[in-house]
């Protein structure tokens, strides 16, 4: 039975990585097979992709900026991502396709629609059977990012209306597909935010196993 791929969206602070984990804990303790990984990154070839896109000091240029992460999504779902769903394994993908529209289609303004068939084409159709979407105020993401890390990456580092035009492209995201995606209040503590996330897993699994 081929496995469940389970994906965590939001902008940055928003605690999808905290919530992830959570879920992660609780879920290996009641006996689940799950891979955790994150986009980009989870191979060695995403790894450096990862540095080069979060840490590079020159500028890259948006187009230049989109393959890389789509190069990063074709490793990722070819060398991780599908052996582990046809392992009959849950997957946890902190980041995956929508936040490529996100941050490479609408924030960047590039062609969202665009955006989208080119991940198609990278992932080969696949696309998560559930996602968590964490809602955030991006200054108060931000802050929080600041916070926890005393510093920003250089997609962390934009403007602030950068972070807000990715918010809205979330939002409109998330509208569109309301039976896979869930969106949970990011400004929420972790504990009743994981309380929502789990009782959503339940839901989902109950309905597709």
């Amino acid at each position: 039975m081929r496995g469940f791929l389970i994906t965590f969206e939001g902008g940055e602070g928003a605690g999808k990585s905290t919530l992830m984990q959570s879920l992660y804990e609780n879920l290996v303790e009641k006996g689940e097979s799950i891979t955790r990984t994150r986009a980009p990154g989870g191979t060695v070839l995403g790894d450096k992709i990862r540095s080069l896109l979060l840490h590079e000091q020159g500028v890259i240029d948006k187009k230049a900026e989109l393959f890389l992460f789509l190069a990063d999504r074709a490793q990722h779902v070819e060398e991780v991502i599908t052996p582990a769903l046809l392992d009959g394994q849950i997957v946890f993908c902190d980041r995956f396709n929508d936040s490529t529209v996100a941050y490479q289609g609408v924030a960047r303004g590039l062609d969202p629609r665009q955006i989208s068939t080119f991940c198609d084409f990278a992932t080969e159709g696949l696309k998560p059977d559930l996602t968590f979407y964490l809602d955030i105020d991006p200054s108060l993401g931000l802050k929080r990012s600041i916070k926890k890390l005393g510093t920003m990456d250089r997609i962390e580092s934009e403007t602030l209306s950068f972070h807000e035009k990715l918010r809205a492209a979330f939002h409109a995201i998330a509208l569109g597909e309301p039976s896979r995606i869930h969106m949970l209040d990011g400004s929420l503590s972790p504990d009743i935010i994981l309380q929502q996330a789990t009782q959503i897993i339940h839901d989902f699994f109950k309905a597709n196993r």
